[in-house]
């Protein structure tokens, strides 16, 4: 059974919206981000990871809105099978956008990207993400 295990924020400010979080709900720090997409930072309440992201494209934001739109951007489920996940996405009407192929050697937080059917981004990952437990 998929879980949901990620929340991904898109900000103009990954530093100052992370020093809020931990402050205010004493989440942890778990890692950072620099990728051609966007750049961030990734913090954890020990369950759920939470990425607080600034995307460097429209494309790479994959909301309407664009790069430059501020807040809940997608959310993430651990699965165990990408194959069989994306055969299930597909057959209820989801879609794949940003299509990467899965790495020889898995990667802590490699994720496949969709669209459901009216427009609400999520991801998929097989590997889960920093600080998310996966059961």
């Amino acid at each position: 059974m998929a879980k949901l295990r990620h929340v991904a924020l898109q900000v103009k400010d990954p530093e100052a919206t992370a020093q809020f979080f931990e402050q205010a709900f004493e989440m942890k720090r778990v890692g950072r981000t620099e990728a051609d997409i966007s750049s961030g930072i990734y913090l954890s309440d020990g369950t759920i990871n939470m990425a607080i992201l600034h995307y460097k494209t429209d494309a790479a934001a994959g909301t309407p809105q664009g790069k430059d739109w501020v807040g809940i951007n997608h959310i993430g489920f651990w699965v165990e099978d990408l194959a069989e996940i994306d055969e299930q996405i597909t057959a209820a009407g989801g879609e794949a956008f940003l299509d990467q192929e899965e790495p020889e050697n898995d990667t802590l937080f490699f994720e496949k990207k969709y669209y459901t059917p009216d427009g609400i981004v999520f991801d998929v990952s097989k590997t889960g993400w920093g600080g998310a437990k996966k059961d």
